[in-house]
């Protein structure tokens, strides 16, 4: 009973001992869970301010360290003012080769491709046709003519006659009369036989001008026909050649301006692809009107292309020279920025720092812009690294008109500097 009693007695303070045991280890959790975190939350606590600091804590970190950049030097020297377009190569002439004759195509005498000067034989046609025919208009005037100098000695020996009163004077008239009838039917044959002769010329198929013959378009044999249209061939001429062009309706001025000064405009072109010059050449004329849909004025120029770089129908880039701008105060187009409110560069001040400067731009060509207003020759500008600049900016200088420039001692410490002191 006893035993039992104790055992009774026992299970509870087993039971006890364990719940302690359980709250320890909760405890002793909770606390380590705390060590452990306290220290990141306080980690972070402080890395806030520094992103709460924004653009300005960044800047005064930029500031400690220098902007590597290059520049360039501001020039001045005269600046060639130039216009360009696209256009198209067109031919002076360009004519098409038709026959005024038909018949059939006995002969071709060019090579496609050829060269031919106006008045070179090209191709034939059968002339046997309008040689009969030539011969039946002679033959015809021949009669006539006899008729006509029988009925001219009747009118004189009634002229005799009328003079003997011997003939009614209505005879003589109407005999007279008849002669001029024969005279007008003569005529008419000699026009018969002079058309008959042009028309057997025709079947000579000749060059109407200089210039290139392209590719052959009937054989040799074939029929050809006076309304077919594409005749025999078509002649371009080549040299010279113009190219006819747009521009816009405000760059028109300077170019009439020009004009007005019976100033020459040079023009050159170039390839589809702006890099290769084909030809240059002078600008001869100007349309009279502006086109009220594009806004545009189409130009003419013409070249000699004596090397016969130039095609009909070619496109091409148009480059013509309208002024020059003496001298003109010139910094590269890379330096220049721009925002909402217009051009601006930055410029470098003796102290190694750069200072943004509004602008007024000129004519840009290529790679270079004319600075019009707030820049002087000598003034240094940013032309690299651009990008990681703002007002005030410290800056080291890599490169300086293109040739590299040695690092500031100041900016770019030593291996002395580098190595540990010794104690």
């Amino acid at each position: 009973m006893n035993n039992d009693h104790n055992l009774a007695l026992s299970k509870p303070r087993i039971k006890r001992h364990h719940v302690a045991l359980f709250s320890t280890l909760v405890l002793l959790s909770l606390i380590g869970t705390r060590l452990y975190f306290e220290p990141l939350q306080s980690a972070q606590s402080n890395d806030k301010p520094q992103q709460l600091g924004g653009s300005k804590h960044h800047h005064r970190d930029d500031g400690d360290k220098p902007v590597v950049i290059t520049v360039e030097t501001a020039s001045t020297k005269d600046f060639s003012v130039y216009l360009n377009a696209l256009g198209t190569v067109t031919p002076l002439r360009s004519v098409t080769v038709r026959p005024r004759v038909e018949g059939e195509i006995t002969r071709i005498v060019f090579n496609e491709g050829q060269n031919v000067k106006a008045g070179d034989l090209l191709a034939e046609i059968d002339p046997r046709p309008l040689q009969i025919q030539l011969q039946q208009a002679e033959g015809q005037l021949l009669r006539d003519e006899a008729l006509l100098s029988n009925a001219q000695i009747d009118s004189q020996r009634y002229q005799t006659l009328l003079a003997q009163d011997a003939i009614a004077a209505q005879q003589t008239a109407t005999q007279a009369a008849q002669v001029k009838q024969y005279q007008g039917i003569v005529e008419m044959d000699k026009a018969q036989v002079n058309n008959a002769k042009l028309q057997l010329s025709y079947t000579k198929l000749t060059a109407p001008i200089s210039g290139r013959v392209g590719l052959r378009q009937i054989d040799q044999g074939n029929i050809i026909h006076i309304n077919d249209t594409n005749g025999v061939a078509i002649i371009t001429q080549l040299q010279p050649i113009s190219v006819v062009f747009t521009l816009p309706e405000d760059k028109v001025p300077s170019v009439l301006q020009r004009r007005i000064n019976e100033k020459p405009i040079s023009v050159s072109v170039y390839d589809r692809a702006n890099k290769e010059k084909l030809a240059e050449g002078e600008l001869v004329a100007l349309d009279n009107q502006i086109d009220a849909q594009t806004g545009t004025l189409k130009l003419k120029a013409q070249f000699t292309n004596l090397d016969s770089r130039l095609f009909a129908n070619q496109f091409v880039n148009v480059r013509m020279h309208v002024d020059t701008l003496t001298n003109a105060v010139q910094i590269s187009s890379a330096a220049i920025q721009n925002d909402e409110q217009g051009a601006y560069i930055y410029v470098v001040t003796p102290e190694k720092t750069v200072q943004s400067r509004r602008v007024k731009l000129g004519d840009i060509e290529g790679d270079k812009a004319v600075i019009l207003e707030n820049l002087a020759a000598n003034d240094v500008v940013a032309l690299e690294g651009v990008d990681k600049l703002h007002e005030g900016s410290q800056i080291d200088i890599a490169q300086k008109d293109g040739q590299a420039v040695a690092p500031t001692p100041d900016n770019h410490p030593t291996s002395n500097d580098k190595a540990p002191k010794k104690h």
